[in-house]
């Protein structure tokens, strides 16, 4: 958050206006998904989340400002091809 000078007030506004963009069922310890948000300033921020069933909470696994050169519109990873095809 700090690298990226994203505010914690800016992090709540994101995540309650974010849409899911990605699941991670599977992550241990807890199961995940990648939010993404805009902050009310408009900039694109991403939120990882973790979710803890069994306790009924969320836990901030990392946020940052997406690479536009790895998204497509924020919302959909970039394809790498190894030259093949």
């Amino acid at each position: 958050m700090g690298e990226d000078q994203i505010t914690e007030e800016e992090l709540k506004a994101s995540v309650l206006n974010g849409e899911i963009i990605e699941e991670y069922l599977d992550d241990k310890p807890l199961p995940s998904c990648l939010i993404y948000s805009e902050t009310p300033h408009g900039e694109t921020v991403h939120s990882v989340w973790g979710y803890n069933e069994s306790v009924h909470s969320v836990v901030l696994i990392t946020v940052y400002t997406p690479d536009p050169d790895r998204w497509v519109e924020f919302r959909e990873r970039r394809r790498r091809y190894n030259g093949d095809g």
